[in-house]
């Protein structure tokens, strides 16, 4: 890998981040592409593509609003200017297509048109993220003593954003990965509850999961001065956790890894010893 240097895209998001760690650890040189950063990258200004792609030979795909019609454009006009600039290999960052509901077509579309761009592939579909409790939306809710959602009892195999991160890295710089669709889960299914009892075991804090029904989470949204759009679209997320749509375990970790993803409860614990939901 000594001639080879990786574009991040998304790089201080909770899964680039770390692939960019795991990179620089191993040696390879890493283009953290940013709007601040130097070449700039971003992916609604085409113009800032040409020198953000200078000089890469892989890269890894964060890409905001995956599901929308415009992220399948902007990757398929993306990996062909990659192609052609001498990128061989793309990582992309993806979901289950059932997760999106009526969006499915449109990660479809994105996965397709990275397939189609003429260069290696691998496709990462990855589970609701361990750190999303820890160093995302639902941060807030934890602390709050409450964590008020439409999810109900039905099940998902989280997954922690460090597997994900070696999955990604170890197609980015070791044979055997082009082609490959990568389901990335955790090692079981646990409902929200489950998740929130293991962070209450883990900290010794009194915390509670209450379900609520989508009206309810919808219009405490709204009165949170969440934006309309966005408030519908986590109460749809929601409500495909809490039909069951996702209780399902993929093999993503162990085929790329040769290991067993992750547990909940070590991330829990670990992360409860760092202090992170002190109060």
């Amino acid at each position: 890998m000594n001639d080879e240097t990786v574009l991040v895209t998304g790089a201080t998001g909770k899964t680039g981040r770390r692939v960019t760690r795991l990179l620089e650890e191993r040696g390879v040189a890493v283009r953290a592409a940013s709007r601040s950063g130097t070449p700039s990258f971003d992916w609604g200004d085409r113009g800032t593509w040409e020198g953000a792609l200078r000089g890469m030979t892989r890269m890894y795909l964060v890409v905001p609003g995956l599901g929308g019609a415009r992220a399948a454009e902007d990757v398929a006009a993306f990996a062909r200017q990659a192609a052609a600039a001498g990128v061989r290999h793309a990582v992309l960052l993806s979901t289950p297509s059932d997760a999106w509901g009526p969006a499915q077509q449109h990660v479809l579309a994105t996965e397709r048109a990275l397939e189609h761009a003429g260069l290696d592939w691998t496709v990462l579909r990855v589970r609701w993220f361990f750190q999303n409790f820890s160093e995302d939306f639902l941060y807030d809710p934890v602390m709050s003593g409450e964590v008020r959602l439409p999810a109900g009892d039905g099940k998902e195999s989280f997954v922690d954003a460090e597997d994900i991160a070696e999955v990604a890295v170890a197609a980015l710089t070791e044979a055997g990965h082009a082609g490959r669709y990568y389901e990335v889960s955790g090692p079981r299914l646990m409902t929200f509850g489950d998740t929130v009892a293991e962070i209450a075991r883990a900290t010794g804090r009194d915390l509670r999961y209450v379900p609520l029904t989508p009206q309810e989470y919808a219009e405490e949204q709204r009165a949170a001065g969440v934006p309309e759009e966005w408030a519908r679209m986590l109460t749809g997320l929601y409500g495909h956790v809490r039909s069951g749509g996702l209780a399902s375990l993929g093999d993503g970790v162990q085929r790329a890894l040769g290991r067993e993803p992750r547990d909940f409860a070590g991330y829990a614990d670990a992360t409860a010893a760092e202090g992170v939901w002190n109060t």
